[in-house]
């Protein structure tokens, strides 16, 4: 193999002619003939004992070079990449200039190759840290939700139905006097106020006694996520069981026994205050990290090609599909379910998919200046993590993960531990 040309064509695109030696192509031509001759048929030979050349003058004498092309070319052309210097992004396009026995094959290339990155300052970032203080409004909200949590439902006689209480009804829905479906259900908790039903509905159970039997219309939303009952009108036959609400226990020294290993309710509130500074604290350290990155983002100059970024993008979609399946979702279901498509779920990413890409070609850049090194010892401890966070052998994830990318992983997380430690956080 060897480069003819390479030429620039635009900003991290390069656009290279590579020659094949006639010699390595007869070899693959004769690797395609040897594969796939067991497939040919000839009048006169048993299947797949017809030699090279009778098939060659039967066929034509490129029958096998195209295959013979698609299995070099991989190879090769990223052997020419990797000898000029480049790092490519995307799958390389090529184009097929000339193929011959006599002169072997020539290819133009079109290659998108990582972007040469320049970053400065990226030692002593100034970030400010802030840490929220736990005010005594925000302790009574947290006992307030600990009460709830330990609240218990009680049945309800004499009074009519309000906010907060939760009624046990049966309800069919009808529209155009037809019934429709999932438009009915017998004996369903719902906590008015909530606004687990449409919008009308829970409201209209306001003020009904436990046994009322009454009718509810409401107007389905406009961008329902049933397309069928979009925008539609509908009535409820409602039947309402039962009234309850909850019984909220006394915050008093009892409370605290019940609830917690502290005796007194001064003891369960001092340690609350505690947890909530500990979270206020972590909460703060996030979002001055969050802060110090994007600062230094700022300070990465390079012309980022497009197709990093939808990569990055695409990466985060298969990460959620992933995580969503494990919860019995697919990807479609949970796009109807939050009233949205592909493309507005990628435009969700882009922000945040930009900045990732942006600091990993900073960190790849600090790595090298900063002449950061990985040894076996640190590669092996990494395969042994992953293969314990997927319940995997070591040798499987060896299979699986490639190792330079195990090693640029770690290289990326040095350079980040390098700039947090020179980091300013005031």
């Amino acid at each position: 193999m060897a480069v003819i040309t390479n030429n620039k064509i635009e900003e991290n695109k390069y656009e290279l002619l590579i020659s094949i030696n006639a010699e390595a192509f007869e070899k693959a031509v004769s690797s395609v003939y040897l594969r796939v001759r067991n497939q040919i048929n000839i009048k006169g030979f048993r299947k797949g004992k017809a030699p090279r050349h009778m098939v060659e003058k039967l066929y034509g004498e490129d029958a096998f070079y195209e295959d013979a092309v698609r299995d070099l070319a991989p190879g090769e052309i990223m052997n020419a990449v990797e000898g000029e210097g480049f790092e490519l992004v995307d799958t390389p396009k090529m184009e097929v200039i000339s193929m011959s026995k006599e002169d072997g094959v020539e290819i133009k290339v079109t290659a998108t190759v990582k972007p040469e990155v320049t970053i400065s300052d990226y030692k002593g970032i100034e970030v400010e840290k802030v840490v929220k203080a736990v005010t005594e409004e925000a302790l009574d909200e947290r006992l307030q939700a600990l009460r709830e949590r330990n609240s218990r439902l009680v049945t309800v006689e004499n009074r009519l139905a309000q906010d907060g209480d939760v009624v046990i009804i049966d309800f069919e829905g009808f529209i155009d006097g037809k019934p429709f479906d999932g438009g009915k259900d017998e004996n369903f908790d719902l906590v008015l106020g909530s606004g687990q039903f449409i919008p009308g509905f829970e409201e209209q159970i306001i003020g009904k006694s436990a046994g009322d039997e009454f009718k509810v219309n409401v107007d389905f939303p406009e961008d329902y996520h049933s397309v069928e009952l979009a925008g539609k009108s509908a009535e409820f036959n409602v039947v309402l069981h039962e009234l309850q609400e909850k019984e909220m226990p006394e915050l008093d020294d009892e409370f605290a026994k019940d609830t917690s290993e502290f005796e007194t309710l001064d003891e369960l509130r001092e340690d609350l205050r505690q947890r909530m500074e500990k979270l206020n604290s972590e909460e703060a350290d996030r979002e001055a990290e969050d802060a110090l990155f994007r600062k230094l983002a700022e300070n990465v100059e390079a012309e980022i090609p497009v197709v990093m970024y939808e990569q990055k993008i695409s990466e985060m979609v298969r990460d959620l599909e992933f995580r969503i399946s494990r919860q019995g979702l697919t990807m479609e279901s949970y796009l109807r379910f939050s009233n949205t498509n592909m493309t507005e779920l990628r435009d969700g990413f882009r922000e945040i998919a930009q900045l990732q890409v942006r600091v990993r070609l900073g960190l790849e850049k600090i790595a090298k200046l900063e002449n950061l090194e990985i040894t076996e010892e640190e590669v092996e401890a990494e395969i042994n993590k992953i293969a314990e966070t997927y319940d995997y052998t070591a040798e499987k994830v060896r299979e699986i993960v490639k190792l330079k990318a195990v090693e640029e992983d770690l290289l990326v997380e040095k350079a980040s531990e390098l700039v947090k430690e020179s980091a300013k956080f005031i």
